[in-house]
């Protein structure tokens, strides 16, 4: 399938040379896998989009075209790459023949096969053929006033129509029990840019957007920051969901026609061991630029900023940023992603495409897609071309040690500005035991939220009444003279500590002076209460981990320990902070589930994950 080098929407006009600027100070005949001539005949076309995962294929290929003596010619390949972030233009190239390739996120392809006709002929109809990364840079950026998930009620949410962002949209949604209907969707005709989703947000056109780490930076500063209006960032917007922590969410793949498969299976399948070939040689050269600088990986930054453009990578920085967005799989990983039983594998994410179809109503009828045979990857070639990504051991996520101390510092604004939504179990006063069976759906979508979001801690928060603390409180500090009331009954009790109004409501000041305050009394010390609820919610939180780990082990689940934290938060937070009924002291004994993120300093790092 030849190239047409008139087709709109690529980069063939686009020099496949580097143009490095002054800050990368990198020539093309400093850099090996640039310094081959070009291959002569004609090369096959494919597609990359503005990713990091595609800088294996830039790298593999050395540019644009197929260069003498990179990974991509040692495995006899020819080929033209071609821009590829607007799926309908790669769609049309492929439903016309001049590309047997399709390019971009599962649910990029699934789409167009959806919206473009691509399975009306079985002749035409794609085979997926393999998974390049997960994403873990692609956020969900929102205004002021939207704390998690269930706040985007009602709201309006920019995204691309057609790109990277539905599915990741349709299933943060379903995360907290909403779905499209709840929303109202901002189609924006690009990714980055005009006409964008980030421009939507900026404008006020939206309430949300999506957003690649470059643009999320812009518009908030980074990922665990609020912006401040200030060099272009919109004030008081910050990352809700973002897939550095949600991270099976977005799968990069390659798909091919069928028929060219049937054909060429040989070359598909150099394709794919070329591309882990190049993943594994582009993660040495950066793990060599980051002990001691490597000129060969400054000249993939600078041949990648020259693809994509400096409108989307303007800095190296910002190139290098967007390839530790991507965390590849490697051999392993797409093995793992073709087991059925892999619940965010590829037949997971058919059965959420045909529903996310299905409720935009793009179509009334289930579509099986298929893909390569198992065979495929069985071919010695792998074993004889591969190394670190055949096999990857799973590895704690999360430094424990460090998790605790950060979350132990958090107040619960702290919580509030990290975390992307919470559920709550309650219990009886004193209780201490926690059955599997009474907190089966709790625990249940406990563990879906954690194998969705594997690079989030889920924290167990305890909570306890405060109502004995405020009972010993008022009673200490009017026997010690600190505290006047003055009223007749309850529901008209006025209190005056130190001759100031004091609002036992305001239980942040209350628990201040109680930790500070020295009481002399013949009865309950409240200093003492309050240092028992404190340690009774982290018995009671620690007594929930517990249970509910021994829930996921009787399931057959396994699960990263590392990922499941536990605090006792005390009678700091309540929901009713003055209660005057049982019923609303019930409410404050609770113990709360709250996905959250943490800082790189508690997250482990690993080259190859799935």
């Amino acid at each position: 399938m030849p190239i047409d080098n008139s087709q709109p929407g690529t980069s063939q006009n686009v020099s496949p040379e580097i143009k490095p600027s002054q800050e990368q100070a990198v020539a093309p005949s400093d850099v090996a896998f640039l310094q081959g001539k070009v291959f002569d005949g004609t090369p096959i076309q494919t597609g990359f989009i503005a990713w990091g995962g595609d800088y294996a294929t830039f790298y593999g290929n050395g540019g644009f075209r197929t260069r003498e003596g990179t990974i991509f010619a040692k495995h006899g390949l020819n080929l033209q790459l071609a821009a590829g972030d607007d799926m309908k233009l790669q769609a049309q190239a492929y439903k016309e023949g001049r590309t047997p390739y399709l390019r971009g996120t599962y649910e990029m392809v699934t789409n167009a096969i959806f919206e473009q006709g691509l399975c009306a002929d079985p002749a035409t109809c794609p085979l997926y053929a393999f998974q390049m990364t997960w994403s873990q840079g692609d956020h969900l950026v929102v205004q002021e006033g939207i704390k998690s998930i269930k706040d985007l009620k009602g709201k309006r949410v920019a995204l691309q129509r057609g790109g990277p962002h539905m599915s990741m949209l349709y299933g943060i949604l379903t995360d907290d029990h909403l779905s499209w209907t709840d929303v109202q969707i901002v189609w924006c005709d690009t990714l980055t840019g005009k006409g964008s989703p980030i421009e939507a947000l900026r404008s006020g056109q939206a309430d949300a957007a999506f957003a690649i780490t470059p643009d999320m930076i812009g518009l908030t500063g980074g990922l665990d920051v609020v912006g401040t209006g200030a060099e272009g960032t919109v004030k008081n917007a910050r990352v809700l969901v973002s897939t550095a922590q949600r991270v099976f969410t977005i799968a990069d793949t390659y798909w091919v026609n069928p028929t060219y498969y049937r054909d060429h299976v040989n070359e598909v399948r150099a394709f794919a061991v070329a591309y882990l070939e190049a993943v594994e040689a582009v993660i040495r050269l950066r793990k060599a630029h980051e002990v001691s600088g490597s000129t060969e990986y400054q000249g993939l930054l600078a041949l990648s900023q020259e693809i994509l453009g400096t409108g989307v990578l303007p800095t190296s920085e910002d190139a290098h940023g967007l390839l530790l967005d991507a965390q590849f799989v490697g051999y392993a990983g797409n093995l793992a992603f073709i087991d059925p039983k892999n619940e965010h594998g590829f037949d997971a994410l058919a059965t959420q495409a045909n529903r996310m179809a299905e409720s935009l109503g793009q179509t009334t009828k289930s579509i099986a897609f298929a893909r390569v045979p198992d065979t495929f990857w069985q071919d010695e070639i792998f074993k004889q071309s591969l190394s670190e990504s055949l096999t990857v051991e799973a590895k704690p996520r999360f430094n424990a040690e460090a998790v605790r101390t950060e979350i132990s510092g958090l107040d619960s604004e702290g919580f509030g500005s990290r975390s992307m939504l919470s559920f709550t179990i309650s219990f009886e006063p004193n209780q201490m035991t926690f059955s599997e069976d009474q907190y089966r759906d709790q625990y249940d979508r406990a563990l879906t939220l954690l194998d969705k979001y594997p690079r989030a801690v889920l924290v167990i928060r305890g909570h306890a009444d405060p109502t004995a603390v405020l009972r010993d409180f008022v009673n200490a500090a009017i026997e010690n003279g600190m505290l006047k009331r003055t009223g007749t009954s309850p529901t008209d009790y006025q209190y005056f500590y130190n001759g100031e109004p004091l609002a036992l409501e305001a239980i942040a000041k209350v628990i201040a002076i109680v930790s500070s305050g020295t009481f002399k009394t013949g009865g309950a010390n409240p200093r003492e209460t309050l240092q028992e609820a404190q340690k009774l919610t982290r018995d009671r939180a620690e007594a929930v981990r517990s249970s509910f780990l021994q829930f996921a082990e009787e399931k057959g689940k396994r699960i990263d320990e590392s990922q499941i934290a536990f605090d006792g938060v005390g009678v700091g937070e309540p929901m009713v902070a003055r209660p005057r009924s049982e019923q609303e002291a019930a409410a404050n004994r609770r113990v709360e589930f709250v996905l959250t993120r943490v800082t790189g300093e508690a997250s482990t790092t690993a080259d190859f994950d799935f």
